[in-house]
């Protein structure tokens, strides 16, 4: 069984059959499931907001969640979190084009 050591790692999956092939070979490893709890703890300063969600798309958001040993909702923040930085990364990079 592979280990996974990045979240990268994990591709993108377009059908269950396939995420449920992946995980069959496939595990987290335990550092990387830590430091997620890890990085899910420091943040304590919460504040709480309501998101109307599909129901299907809220139910795969929980197997993922779920199949990663996670809670949904940190997962979520965890994922929004790494967008914002990815964002913020092409940001500065066009702004270095537009500038360069």
């Amino acid at each position: 069984m592979n280990a996974i050591t990045n979240w990268d790692e994990i591709p993108l999956f377009d059908r269950e059959e396939a995420e449920a092939a992946f995980w069959a070979d496939n595990r987290l490893d335990v550092r990387l499931m830590e430091s997620s709890v890890a990085a899910s703890s420091e943040l304590t300063d919460s504040v709480p907001i309501s998101l109307r969600m599909d129901p299907r798309m809220l139910a795969r958001i929980k197997r993922i969640a779920r199949s990663r040993y996670l809670n949904y909702q940190s997962m979520m923040k965890q994922w929004i979190s790494e967008r914002m930085e990815q964002e913020s990364r092409d940001n500065r990079s066009n702004v270095r084009s537009m500038n360069g």
